[in-house]
């Protein structure tokens, strides 16, 4: 009986490097080409560029293939069960980094079964170089970057956000993978907030730091990222100058932009009502957003509407009337926003307003309940969480650290241990 050889891709192009795994998979036998599912891609950190079906023929034109299968988790577990391959074939270049997980998955699923992983040297060559970089290159494109988020949230459970100022916390962001709970897992999208932006620069968080400075922030990020971003655009200011603000951003690429209901001077929500703070009415916040809808120019891009009810303790059936009157003038989403410790009042928001809108994403920015479990957030119907500024708040704690250790010790040897070597940093950075 003919034996079988199984090898999984995922992979929107097939190339030199990907054959040569074909070619030594037929000398074993009969070989059986997986194509990882698109959610499990993205997982993977590799977001698919085109459809699981031609990601299926291109495997399936390729003449050393017998038979294209589809593997839905990124472990073999289930595809060593139910295909019982006698080899699996794969490059050795997983041997290090959360991918060795997956090839201890599958060392520990061969050993039950009797099979045997055959690990091809990585092929490394400048044409394959090449096209891995047009790859990335087509996700960097506007086009492909502002609907990404829209097919995220068809794609998996919670889309996890995180805060960036720069272009180095873009490639943190991008490129951070752990191995959790049987599978790999990142960051699905950038936040750029008015908070951590003017943080940055020196400045207090009152929209002082201009859209054109916030322009440049996105543009340093977009620069050497591929995942969507969300703006935090504060109120949005004037209605004709948010219209003008939002065709700049879809231009750009950016995915979706939150304005909150807010008005006057822009005070930091986590100061509640410690500090004067208006509330736009519901009115103008709702032509606010129609007119920022009828001026777009693709369906890709995403107005989310934030509203403060919580936050000024107006109470749920308030912030629940501005839900339906946001909704009703064309928010794509809507973010819920507290300042308690707990993430009660957020899930009775959550509970109530996906009773009536099952489809319409909502947002949540657990900063100051961060207990909560993004499990806990998903059981509520929270599509879209942010983790706002905890890089931000991470990161000043350890330079201050360092700039008293200097000053005490007038030398840096003693806080040498707490530093990470530069080399590690600049192995985030990709060669031109």
């Amino acid at each position: 009986m003919q034996k079988t050889a199984y090898a999984c891709f995922c992979t929107d192009i097939i190339h030199d490097g990907h054959r040569n795994i074909l070619r030594e998979a037929k000398k074993y036998g009969r070989v059986v080409a997986g194509v990882l599912c698109d959610r499990e891609m993205v997982r993977y950190n590799r977001f698919p560029t085109v459809s699981l079906e031609d990601r299926i023929a291109m495997l399936e034109a390729e003449p050393d293939v017998d038979e294209a299968i589809v593997q839905d988790t990124i472990f073999y577990d289930r595809i060593v069960e139910t295909l019982h391959p006698d080899f699996i074939v794969h490059g050795d270049n997983w041997r290090g980094g959360p991918e060795s997980a997956i090839r201890q998955n599958v060392l520990d699923a061969l050993h039950k079964s009797g099979g045997e992983l055959i690990e091809v040297p990585y092929t490394f060559n400048p044409s394959i170089k090449k096209i891995d970089e047009r790859v990335r290159e087509k996700l960097t494109m506007p086009e492909f970057r502002r609907g990404r988020l829209k097919k995220l949230l068809a794609l998996v459970p919670i889309v996890k956000t995180i805060e960036v100022t720069n272009g180095l916390t873009g490639l943190l962001a991008e490129k951070t993978v752990v191995e959790h709970a049987g599978g790999l897992d990142q960051f699905d999208a950038m936040w750029i907030s008015s908070l951590c932006d003017s943080t940055a620069k020196g400045k207090p968080d009152i929209e002082l730091v201009d859209m054109s400075s916030r322009l440049r922030t996105i543009d340093d990020v977009m620069d050497v990222t591929t995942k969507p971003i969300i703006l935090d655009a504060d109120t949005g200011g004037l209605i004709e100058h948010f219209v003008y603000h939002v065709h700049t951003l879809e231009r750009m690429g950016v995915s979706a932009v939150i304005v909150e209901d807010k008005t006057g001077l822009k005070k930091n929500s986590l100061f509640g009502t410690e500090v004067e703070q208006t509330q736009d009415t519901m009115e103008h916040f709702s032509e606010k957003i129609r007119a920022a809808k009828d001026a777009q120019r693709t369906d890709d891009f995403m107005i989310i509407a934030r509203i403060e009810s919580l936050i000024l303790e107006k109470g749920l059936e308030d912030a629940l009337a501005r839900a339906e009157a946001y909704v009703h003038a064309g928010a794509d989403a809507i973010m819920i926003h507290s300042r308690k410790k707990e993430p009660n009042e957020v899930f009775a928001f959550a509970d109530a307003f996906k009773k009536v809108h099952s489809d319409t994403p909502l947002v949540a920015v657990p900063t100051s309940y961060s207990s909560v479990t993004e499990a806990e957030l998903i059981a509520h119907g929270i599509n879209i969480v942010i983790y706002a500024n905890q890089l931000t708040r991470s990161a000043f704690p350890a330079m201050e650290r360092t700039a008293k250790s200097i000053l005490s010790h007038h030398r840096a040897k003693e806080i040498d241990a707490e530093l990470m070597p530069f080399k590690e940093i600049i192995r985030l950075i990709d060669d031109i």
